[in-house]
């Protein structure tokens, strides 16, 4: 087994989550192309990456597993249809100027895992999360309250994220071969996609010889690079540091958001932020003090 690596997990974990605070850049780079178009081509994309980096990068006995277990690949079919609407959901966010709301979306995300938690996998939630929960709760019933109207995009985000995580506990395969298992399921429908479409731009031939085009392509190994990154690192750093580690992305969207894209910033979008802050650094409070009695 190969020896723990600090520096080298720091150096591949913040490679994943650079890349995916950074993505909105890339896919502003799409906007002329619709967002189902975009997740239809980066499902066919990263299942044709993914399956050639399978071939260099080896598992072995993940196909044999599935195979002695089918009820995972029914697990996978769920995962990837979650993942696939979440992708959908952040694409068509970033390119209607709704990346504040993406970003909340993935601050959220960690207290929903520990909501999802206690109420399927009866979990106790200690003091201090449940005052955590409680202040995201009240974060998004104040932007409720302020604005009028769900954060529908932030929720859709962390609640779809955070059932992808949840099922893919149900169905423990490793991070490349589970996502290529996803991706080629949702082939077909790819695929249905484009015929129903006979309009779309990656339709026709002379669209292939354009600039979009060849981002499409990029998108299958945009979306691999993180992913094994990630996985990587995760063998080198302790999955807490890792947790901590992931407010590195929406902290980048943000930025780019107000930032670069000149998103407007609104008291209430701030004040639902500040609830949301406080809550996470009442989470990550309570994972320390828990490691430590640990």
């Amino acid at each position: 087994m190969q020896a723990a690596n600090p520096r080298r997990g720091y150096i591949l974990g913040l490679t994943a989550y650079i890349i995916w605070g950074i993505f909105p850049l890339y896919f502003k780079l799409l906007a002329s192309v619709p967002a189902a178009e975009i997740i239809v081509n980066r499902v066919l994309w990263s299942a044709l990456f993914g399956s050639l980096l399978l071939l260099f990068w080896k598992h072995p006995g993940w196909w044999q597993e599935l195979r002695d277990n089918p009820r995972r690949l029914g697990v996978l079919a769920i995962s990837g249809l979650l993942i696939a609407v979440n992708w959908l959901t952040y694409v068509w966010a970033v390119n209607n100027d709704r990346m504040l709301e993406a970003s909340l979306g993935y601050y959220i995300n960690p207290l929903v895992n520990v909501l999802l938690g206690m109420l399927l996998l009866g979990e106790r939630l200690r003091r201090l999360q449940w005052l955590a929960v409680g202040l995201a709760a009240l974060g998004v019933a104040q932007q409720v309250w302020q604005v009028g109207s769900l954060p529908w995009v932030s929720l859709v985000l962390a609640l779809s994220f955070g059932f992808y995580g949840l099922i893919r506990k149900q169905a423990p395969v490793k991070a490349l071969p589970g996502l290529v298992v996803e991706t080629w399921i949702l082939v077909p429908l790819a695929i249905g996609w484009l015929l129903m479409h006979p309009e779309a731009n990656s339709a026709h031939t002379e669209f292939w010889s354009s600039k979009e085009a060849w981002l499409l392509v990029a998108a299958g190994p945009a979306t691999l690079i993180p992913l094994v990154s990630f996985n990587a690192a995760a063998r080198h750093l302790p999955y807490t540091t890792l947790g901590f580690m992931q407010y590195i992305a929406p902290t980048l969207v943000l930025i780019l958001a107000v930032w670069v894209f000149g998103e407007h910033l609104s008291e209430a979008t701030l004040m639902a932020f500040m609830f949301i802050w406080a809550g996470l650094a009442i989470y990550t409070l309570d994972a320390v003090l828990t490691l430590r009695r640990g």
